[in-house]
């Protein structure tokens, strides 16, 4: 071999750049990837804001007063107004509203009694919703729809802007 032969290849310090653009890369992309948990948990809520105030307008029309609780697989709607179904009899719900969480995990404290009409001013009411660990509250002042509002534990941790 030839003492002046010229030996191709990378430095170790070219080397050491590529990793480290790599290492930044990476860890930017699982910053990035949503938390499937704090998902499911706002996906429930939002479904279940609908559910709220498409109940609350169907008791305002029908003059029933329906209530809303959870269970310890779901939740229920009860007071909805019912048909008789001349097949079997037997009354159901004339627009069935789902009875199960998207999430296996999502759930609400079974105390809760969600009150939905038909009195145009209600009360104040709300929901504390829980998943892995996570809660989100769902309220109602009682005169506007349910929306979703801050979690109970971030809301006393937070700064206040005067």
């Amino acid at each position: 071999m030839d003492r002046f032969q010229k030996i191709h290849g990378f430095t170790l310090l070219e080397l050491m750049v590529v990793i480290a653009i790599i290492a930044i890369v990476s860890a930017g992309a699982v910053l990035v990837i949503p938390d499937s948990s704090q998902t499911d948990l706002d996906r429930d809520a939002q479904r279940l804001t609908a559910l709220l105030d498409s109940a609350r307008a169907q008791s305002r029309a029908s003059g029933l007063s329906i209530t809303w609780h959870p269970t310890n697989d779901g939740f229920k709607f009860e007071g909805l107004p019912q048909i008789k179904n001349t097949r079997t009899d037997a009354y159901e719900d004339l627009r069935p509203f789902p009875s199960k969480w998207l999430s296996t995990g999502t759930g609400a404290d079974t105390a809760t009694i969600l009150t939905l009409g038909p009195e145009p001013i209600l009360s104040k009411q709300e929901v504390v919703l829980n998943n892995a660990g996570r809660n989100i509250i769902i309220s109602s002042d009682g005169l506007r729809p349910f929306a979703i509002g801050l979690n109970p534990e971030s809301a006393s941790k937070e700064p206040r802007s005067n």
